[in-house]
């Protein structure tokens, strides 16, 4: 079948290109997009080739809503009418036959899933805000990094980076008890954080943020969350951590290698953590299941949203000099 997709190729210019699916079969699901949530941290690191997961070109992202339009006859537990959230939908070409490298190719009009896959799909609770539940991975990849740290109550967690994902791990470790120091350089980002119950929070541009950490814990965090996935931001954050405290790897750093300064990570005696992806299936449940019951009111990290014609010029602004206080944004396929 033929849908239309968003595009980026080796210019890294976005255009909204008809594409071609396979047909659903007895045993997928075809599911008509709603709404698609947008990464701007590794959507852009793979357009950028920071990272690289195939070719161009791409379709590159990974996370959406949308209503069963046909289900195969081996399928069970879904049926037409369902809304369902999903990370799949790869099996893209472009019109002409060339393969699209898709992320997950949540990006287009319509995807075809095997519910059985590990990014497949499952319903969507009952509630749920549709924009807002199309951006659920990058709160899900907070939430596995918290569990995997294991923030207790009471004790010290410091965030630094207060995108989707720094704001979900803001979140959970406000939900577990603990004591949330935000740390960002842009006021409308801790402003969100103060909203998901931060603590304390601090903007880093032009302070001496060790000195001001100090101020408010000062043997430093019990556990520290890198959230940008900027390597250079290692060494500013190791030192904000207590001895024997734990340091969280929350961002993407790249396939190139990186470095950080030994001695500052030694003497603390840290334990450091590697969460990878978003926990899977029981992290977005979760999330998902607090988005509906309010308990995770991710509504308010939706900035902007784009009809779906409109998401080329989006892409376009946001890889050439940025939108002005993007957060959250969501592409309209309706």
């Amino acid at each position: 079948m033929t849908s239309k997709a968003l595009i980026c190729d080796e210019n890294q210019a976005f255009s909204l290109a008809e594409v071609v699916l396979p047909e659903a079969g007895p045993d997928r699901l075809l599911v008509r997009t709603l709404r698609s949530g947008v990464s701007i941290g590794t959507e852009f690191a793979l357009i950028r080739r920071k990272l690289d997961w195939g070719p161009y070109p791409l379709c590159t992202g990974y996370q959406a809503v949308g209503v069963v339009e046909q289900a195969g006859e081996n399928v069970e537990g879904f049926a037409v009418g369902d809304l369902v959230y999903y990370r799949d939908g790869k099996h893209i070409a472009l019109a002409d036959g060339t393969p699209v490298s898709a992320v997950a190719g949540t990006h287009c009009a319509h995807a075809v899933i095997h519910p059985g896959e590990t990014h497949g799909l499952a319903h969507l609770p009952a509630g749920c805000d549709l924009d807002a539940a199309s951006l659920y991975v990058m709160p899900a990849v907070g939430l596995a990094g918290v569990d995997m740290a294991n923030p207790r109550m009471g004790s010290t967690v410091l965030v630094y980076g207060c995108g989707q994902i720094g704001l979900g791990v803001v979140a959970f470790s406000v939900l577990r008890g603990a004591k949330v120091i935000a740390v960002d350089i842009a006021d409308e980002a801790l402003a969100l954080a103060a909203r998901f119950g931060a603590d304390h929070l601090i903007n880093a541009k032009g302070i001496d943020l060790e000195e001001a950490v100090r101020a408010i814990v000062p043997a430093g965090a019990d556990t520290v969350f890198e959230c940008t996935g900027i390597p250079a931001c290692l060494d500013v954050t190791i030192p904000l951590a207590r001895t024997l405290g734990g340091f969280v790897l929350q961002g993407n750093y790249g396939a190139a290698p990186i470095t950080y300064s030994f001695l500052p990570a030694h003497g603390r005696r840290l334990t450091w953590y590697y969460p990878c992806d978003d926990g899977q299936a029981p992290c977005r449940r979760a999330v998902l299941k607090m988005m509906a019951s309010g308990a995770l009111p991710w509504t308010e990290v939706v900035t902007h949203r784009v009809k779906a014609v409109d998401s080329p010029a989006f892409y376009e602004q946001i890889n050439h000099g940025g939108v002005p206080g993007l957060v959250g944004g969501v592409i309209d396929w309706e």
